[in-house]
């Protein structure tokens, strides 16, 4: 498929609002009891564009003496069956520092927290946060205490993304419990924000005549068809686009939209799981 959308930001509300709570937190003081924020979404709702965006506002640099690079934000993913070494493991590559995967998990923290530390490190964002639960229940109580750990002793804020499942991770533990206040980041509903989003996703497409997505029958379709997550509305909108080029109607309808090669999200689960039996 070609992709005639050009990825570019969208900054709906829901989006703003999770940036300026993290610009809050990366203007908060160092304290040892850091407030921290889980992002918490469904899959392919947005949440990883909101960080990486976040992220890009404070790219790595020459500190002043130009002898050494400055990191103020560090983006990782939890590792799909994460335990401590290999977390520690995912920070020290996304800083770009070698390691030797055999030390004990102990040599790589002491690494990590020195690094940390050299790059002025300020936000430590953790993608993929549910991926805790696929550990066994005391290597992710470990994980977990690593991440509190972290928090106080740099005194830098922790930001968790994930799906429900990372908040019921983080919910094992009370005392992170207390300090990640969920942000949450709900499918879309059929009301002014979601034709507001429309209208921008149209101010995108490469088409010749109006579509008017915001249109209730339109808007009803589409969001039926995504249901409700921004990643699958792009890639239906995307189809669509194609289509209606290839169509010559130059347009998005209600009537092009029903003769997409698509299915809902949950019709292809529900499918692939019946393949897999």
């Amino acid at each position: 498929m070609t992709w005639l959308l050009q990825p570019r930001w969208i900054g709906y509300t829901q989006a703003q609002t999770a940036l300026s709570r993290l610009e809050a937190l990366m203007r908060h003081p160092p304290t040892h009891r850091m407030p921290n924020v889980l992002l918490v979404g469904p899959t392919n709702n947005g949440k990883t564009c909101i960080v990486q965006q976040f992220a890009d506002r404070y790219p790595a640099l020459l500190a002043e003496d130009g002898e050494r690079r400055l990191c103020p934000v560090v983006t990782l993913q939890m590792p799909p069956v994460p335990d401590e070494g290999r977390f520690y493991e995912e920070v020290l590559e996304q800083v770009q520092a070698p390691y030797r995967s055999r030390l004990p998990a102990g040599h790589k923290l002491a690494q990590a927290r020195l690094l940390l530390r050299h790059l002025k490190v300020k936000m430590l964002i953790i993608d993929e946060l549910h991926h805790l639960l696929a550990s066994r229940l005391e290597p992710q109580r470990i994980v977990l205490n690593t991440l509190k750990f972290l928090g106080n002793d740099l005194q830098i804020p922790l930001v968790g993304v994930g799906t429900a499942d990372a908040l019921r991770a983080i919910q094992t533990d009370p005392q992170l419990a207390n300090r990640f206040r969920p942000l949450a980041l709900p499918k879309w509903t059929l009301n002014d924000e979601y034709r507001k989003l429309l209208a921008s996703f149209e101010r995108l497409l490469p088409l010749r005549q109006p579509s008017r997505l915001h249109a209730p029958e339109v808007a009803a379709e589409l969001l039926a068809l995504s249901e409700g997550t921004i990643g699958d509305l792009a890639t239906v909108l995307n189809l669509a686009t194609e289509a209606a080029i290839r169509s010559g109607q130059e347009r998005i309808d209600c009537a092009l939209l029903r003769e997409l090669d698509w299915d809902p999200p949950s019709l292809q689960r529900r499918r692939a799981s019946e393949l897999a039996d």
